[in-house]
């Protein structure tokens, strides 16, 4: 009996031991996690996320070039101790579906671009454009219909002014930055530019986007073999079917960022040419 009664104390010394060491346990990791839970709310307030912050919208909503630069073609800049920035351009949209494709794009990669509009294609797609410049792109005009044809002085006042008058009611954006449809010069579309002290932006390399032949694959080969200090990329996100340049877009990006380029606006890249 005492022997039993001997076990029965034991037991009891035993239980209150582990009960002890347990609530000493659970008191210790209970005060480790809300030392872990402090730390990690200090670090989500003070570190800053993985992902790249958004692209904040433009302080001034005027794009105008340098006076040097006014009246002026300009192919490329020359750019002091050839730093390798480089201007991605995008012509013919704001375009329905390939436009905010594009846009995502330039997001995910904390890259700006420079938009030449054509004014038809604002009136069908005024959000994507108010997007675009929200989203801190720069703009610049290309006509109201994309003519190619030659014109006389009333008509290409007309295919400008309408277009920078549709830019600004649409934007708020105020723009001396003109890029004539298909590249042509002798139009009377350029000239008509230079007069109101328009930069005519031309560029210095192209990614060849409206071959309708080719894989996406050249146009980022086209971009990455040719880039160059002060250069300046012709691509396209509107004026037809233009998912071949989407899948090209992340893949040139990534291949001038490899080349130690940084990517500007073509605002940018004027006030920093020589």
């Amino acid at each position: 009996m005492c022997e039993f009664k001997y076990q029965k104390v034991r037991f009891m010394a035993i239980a209150l031991c582990i009960a002890c060491i347990t609530a000493c346990s659970n008191t210790s990791q209970t005060a480790k996690l809300s030392n872990q839970t402090s730390q990690n709310q200090a670090l989500a307030t003070n570190t800053p996320p993985n992902n790249p912050s958004p692209i904040s919208k433009p302080q001034s909503l005027t794009f105008a070039p340098p006076t040097k630069f006014q009246g002026k073609t300009v192919y490329q800049v020359k750019i002091p101790n050839n730093e390798k920035v480089i201007a991605l351009t995008l012509d013919d949209g704001p375009w329905k579906e390939t436009t905010p494709q594009m846009l995502d794009i330039l997001k995910q990669n904390g890259v700006k671009a420079t938009f030449f509009w054509v004014g038809t294609a604002i009136q069908e797609n005024p959000e994507i454009a108010k997007q675009v410049v929200a989203e801190g792109h720069a703009i610049a005009n290309h006509t109201f219909h994309h003519w190619y044809k030659q014109m006389d002085a009333a008509t290409a006042k007309s295919e400008i002014e309408r277009t920078a008058d549709l830019i600004y009611k649409t934007t708020g954006v105020k723009t001396n930055l003109f890029r004539p449809p298909g590249g042509y010069l002798n139009n009377g579309l350029a000239s008509y530019a230079k007069s109101q002290n328009y930069t005519v932006v031309m560029w210095s390399q192209t990614s060849a986007d409206t071959d309708p032949k080719a894989k996406y694959q050249v146009f980022v080969k086209n971009v990455l073999r040719d880039a160059k200090p002060g250069g300046i990329v012709l691509m396209h996100d509107g004026g037809g079917d233009r998912r071949r340049t989407v899948q090209a877009l992340p893949l040139i990006i990534q291949g001038l960022k490899e080349k130690g380029y940084r990517f500007v606006t073509v605002p940018e890249i004027l006030e920093m040419g020589k």
